[in-house]
């Protein structure tokens, strides 16, 4: 159970069909039956549910101005200012100046992307009580402490840097949060002007703060400390993932501090960000990328501090292998490796309209710059007349009619990137965040049902459904059929969602003939888990690739432990459509597959006159017991009055007209019917089905398969009832599920082959 539980086997199906059908509600069964899916009726407007976003084109951008003298000037107004993105000018549409010292706006009123602040609004946290304090001509400044990869002096140092400036340079308007990483993330101060409370959470800081992630080694053994091993691990990946922790931390920040619309500046204390080639692009771009959005500048500061660099390594480190430490190699690597740690904090800081601050040992410095760079500064907002969200850097150029006044504002911003504009690596960590969120994006209809069959007494094979109307794929052009392609991801939690035991992921083609017939039909998917009994919190997410819009389906199911029922008996499956069998990659035996034929799950149990009823269901460790004399019930094959041709029967196969034979003594005798109700009334009931044998020995099941033609049956609402009973123990079962029958339509649709 445990190795099940912590490795849970890929689906045994996944097959994507194209169905003729709508759905109109998701259907739950009984709880003997957890889905089905329709499969060949015409499409029925739907009411899609959408979750409400709000997005921002506006870029603000932060404009400090001083004369020769370096004073800071406070009397400039909207026209004077002239803002350039790529050589073409910008229509200004917010301007609004922020004065720390002298708390007034200076000019007449303009349109202003701060405002005031609301007396309640809380300015880090969301799930706590407000500060009451107003963010307005206040100076913003969030302390971030990087214990993750500091050594127990660099703490100290850092902590006792920020102690000070606390106690003797904080001013009236300084407005302090304080945020620390170690193993995981901490907001452990609010923004706040309360010396006192910013004191305590500094004093809380221990040297042992400090976690130890720090770079491990490449894999050569030259240069490295003598340790004693056997040999020198790589921890390149580990190098990899420990730089990417860092920046999206930073990106975590950012994108919190973004409700805020005054300029904040994030003190940055860390011991560098070593990037592992391009791997390291992707979160060290979109960390700038918030920043510049949330109107964020970061402020590095390298607490190592000034450095020596002794060619034989440093008293504490053990004595290097190999030449490095005679030849001078020791000591170029080391500055180049030092190096490299402060480059990527440069450019977190140019790329944000910061400074960084490296070998010193005064780190009261940064401090004194963000003082001064948020004294006094004017911000501009405007809309980029280029539309494009290609993700590309975007220069930005600030003019004064006045040319004997200096300017300082960052130099650009990355664009926004549409789906379009994605590459591979962001397409993915998209969909896996998605189906992280909590409120995931309902764009795209998605329907889903799920099923269990057992495979032995401690696990059972959960086959989930998920089904997409055909006119939620954007099908413009004939040629898009050759681009069309569906994003699934999926997971199955324990009840309490802590714990993934299940995991799904697939792109998947489609195949069409032509770019309309996709919109009258469906496009179905069809996956499983192997789990245990208990309860589950199953959560897919589909993405159609052209695009991108994203749906969500999720939903709790319970898998029983048939060992505790009188009669152990699966899910019944209700379908119109069977379609030969595919072969599934790394899967075993799978239950809706019998003799090279596939059943099709019907997930919102809708059929009309002209199609035929399926039905599957097994049961489990039937009882035997001596047979007495044959009675006059079906055995394989019977006729039951539903139609002309009546319906076709199988017990154990899905053979017709299978001769009957003499049972064998001390074999199983399980009878089923199908019976019809509405309206508290019995409309129709085939005959009995008696099965004598076990059809699958090795999970000791009795499989049937029962096909209904549904002309005689009016249209309406019907309770479908199937009636279980073992003959031997006396046990028996009536699971029940909801259908609706339909008038058949005018003429047959083409069907449209599935593909991948």
């Amino acid at each position: 159970m445990t190795q099940m539980f912590r490795k849970t086997r890929a689906a045994l199906t996944a097959a994507l069909l194209l169905l003729n059908v709508s759905l109109s509600v998701f259907a739950q069964d009984a709880p003997q039956s957890q889905s089905s899916q329709p499969s060949q009726q015409t499409q029925q407007p739907q009411q899609p549910q959408y979750r409400v976003r709000v997005t921002s084109e506006l870029v603000l951008v932060n404009v400090v101005v001083r004369d020769k003298k370096g004073g800071l000037v406070t009397d400039l107004k909207k026209d004077d200012f002239t803002l350039l993105e790529d050589g073409k000018r910008q229509a200004i549409s917010t301007f609004d100046f922020e004065n720390v010292d002298e708390l007034k706006t200076p000019g007449a009123a303009e349109a202003t992307v701060s405002g005031a602040a609301p007396d309640s609004g809380s300015l880090l946290r969301s799930n706590e009580q407000p500060a009451s304090l107003n963010a307005r001509d206040r100076r913003l400044m969030l302390l971030f402490f990087d214990f993750s990869g500091m050594q127990p002096e660099d703490i100290e140092r850092s902590v006792g840097a920020a102690k000070k400036f606390v106690q003797t340079r904080m001013q009236p308007a300084d407005m302090i949060a304080v945020v620390s990483l170690s193993t995981n993330m901490r907001i452990d101060l609010d923004f706040s002007d309360d010396k006192t409370k910013v004191l305590s959470v500094l004093n809380s800081y221990t040297s042992g703060q400090g976690q130890g992630f720090d770079n491990g080694l490449t894999g050569s053994s030259e240069g490295a400390a003598e340790t004693g091993g056997a040999f020198t691990a790589d921890d390149t990946d580990y190098n990899t993932f420990n730089a990417d922790r860092k920046l999206l931390a930073l990106q975590a920040i950012m994108q919190t501090l973004g409700k805020i619309s005054q300029k904040k500046a994030v003190i940055y204390f860390s011991n560098g960000i070593s990037q592992n080639g391009v791997d390291n692009q992707s979160a060290l771009r979109a960390a700038t990328a918030s920043a510049v959005k949330a109107n964020v500048s970061i402020y590095p500061v390298d607490i190592r501090g000034l450095q020596a660099f002794p060619p034989g390594g440093e008293a504490q480190n053990a004595s290097l292998h190999g030449q490095s430490a005679y030849n001078g190699a020791a000591v170029l690597n080391d500055l180049s490796s030092n190096a490299s740690t402060q480059e990527t904090l440069s450019t977190l800081a140019s790329d944000t309209g910061g400074k960084a601050f490296f070998d010193s040992n005064d780190f009261g410095a940064v401090f004194s710059q963000v003082q001064k760079d948020s004294s006094a500064y004017y911000v501009l907002g405007f809309t980029s007349t280029n539309a494009m969200k290609d993700g590309r850097f975007r220069h930005l150029k600030v003019q004064l009619n006045r040319p004997d006044l200096k300017l300082d504002y960052r130099s650009g911003y990355y664009a926004g990137r549409d789906f379009e504009h994605l590459n591979r690596a962001d397409r993915e960590q998209q969909i896996q965040d998605e189906l992280a969120s909590e409120l995931s994006q309902t764009d795209v209809a998605v329907y889903a049902g799920a099923s269990y069959f057992r495979q032995d007494d401690s696990r059972y094979y959960l086959s989930v459904s998920l089904v997409i109307p055909g006119s939620q794929i954007p099908f413009v052009q004939a040629k898009d059929k050759d681009n069309a392609t569906i994003d699934v991801i999926g997971e199955a939690r324990t009840a309490d969602s802590k714990f993934a035991i299940g995991h799904q992921r697939d792109t998947v083609k489609l195949a069409v003939d032509s770019a309309q017939q996709v919109r009258h039909k469906n496009v179905q998917y069809n996956t499983g888990f192997l789990l245990a009994p208990g309860s589950y919190h199953l959560k897919f997410v589909v993405r159609e690739n052209q695009s991108g819009r994203m749906g969500s389906f999720e939903t709790d199911v319970q898998i029983p432990d048939l060992r505790k029922a009188p009669l152990r008996m699966s899910s019944v499956v209700l379908s119109s459509q069977r379609v030969p069998a595919a072969a599934k990659k790394g899967s075993g035996p799978h239950p809706l597959v019998q003799n090279q034929t596939e059943l099709v799950p019907n997930i919102t149990h809708v059929f009309t006159q002209d199609q035929h009823l399926y039905l599957q269901y097994e049961v489990y460790d039937a009882a035997r017991g001596k047979n007495p004399t044959p009675t006059p019930v079906a055995n394989g094959a019977a006729n039951s009055g539903a139609s002309n041709s009546g319906p076709n029967v199988a017990a154990g196969d899905a053979a017709k007209n299978i001769p009957q034979t003499k049972a064998p003594k001390d074999s199983v005798r399980v009878f089923t019917s199908i019976e019809f109700l509405q309206g508290g009334m019995k409309i129709y009931e085939s005959k009995p089905i008696l099965a004598n044998e076990v059809t699958a020995p090795d999970r000791r099941a009795v499989i049937f398969q029962i096909d209904l033609p549904l002309q005689a049956l009016k249209p309406g609402f019907y309770v479908c009832q199937v009636n279980v009973v073992d003959d031997v123990s006396g046990n028996f079962a009536f699971p029940r599920s909801p259908i609706l029958v339909k008038e058949p339509a005018l003429s047959a649709p083409t069907k449209v082959p599935a593909g991948k």
